[in-house]
């Protein structure tokens, strides 16, 4: 009839009781899946907990690749590339502006130096291996996390969403010109009291 053909067909069709008294369906082997359900299983609440969060940001990078259609080299190596242009571009910059890029540039280091001392590691050693690799190669160098070595993430399949380092870059540049009017505000405050 009518129904059969909006319900699709499969290959295999079992019940099975799998967590106590819950029984459950499977429905497998589809001819064109339209969704998927992905059962966690685990020994206590807290695992499973963590099990759902991880799976839901893998998920949630797969969609955003998806969507953006390109991603960036991770292990930190997009931030090391931007620290380096940003030093590059300082020298173009007079005045107070010049301190300010090269604030926003040793910044952009943050991320790097998280994932050193996260995997164990010096950080100020990983950040001068990264950096001297990066200068002698045009191309983006990351951090090795298990060896603590430079090494390029784009060969080893790292990658980044390219919409969470566009939000990365515009929220630093956004909190940070706030957090500079909250300064200006605060010191005309504080000069016309005095007055």
């Amino acid at each position: 009839g009518r129904g059969l053909e909006k319900r699709g067909s499969s290959g295999i069709n079992a019940e099975y009781g799998v967590l106590g008294d819950d029984k459950f369906s499977f429905v497998e082997e589809c001819d064109n899946p339209q969704s998927v359900t992905i059962l966690i299983k685990g020994p206590n609440k807290h695992t499973i907990t963590q099990i759902k969060d991880a799976v839901r940001d893998g998920l949630r990078a797969v969609k955003n690749a998806v969507e953006d259609e390109q991603v960036v080299p991770g292990a930190g190596s997009m931030e090391i590339a931007v620290y380096q242009a940003l030093q590059q571009y300082k020298n173009e910059v007079r005045g107070k502006a010049r301190l300010g890029v090269e604030a926003f540039a040793e910044a952009m280091l943050i991320i790097p130096k998280c994932l050193a001392q996260n995997a164990g590691h010096d950080a100020q050693e990983c950040l001068v291996k990264m950096l001297q690799e990066y200068k002698g190669v045009d191309r983006p160098v990351g951090l090795d996390l298990v060896s603590g070595e430079a090494f390029y993430p784009a060969e080893a399949g790292i990658w980044d969403n390219y919409c969470v380092k566009k939000q990365l870059l515009n929220s630093c540049t956004v909190i940070s010109s706030n957090l500079l009017i909250v300064d200006e505000v605060m010191r005309a405050g504080m000069s016309s009291l005095k007055g």
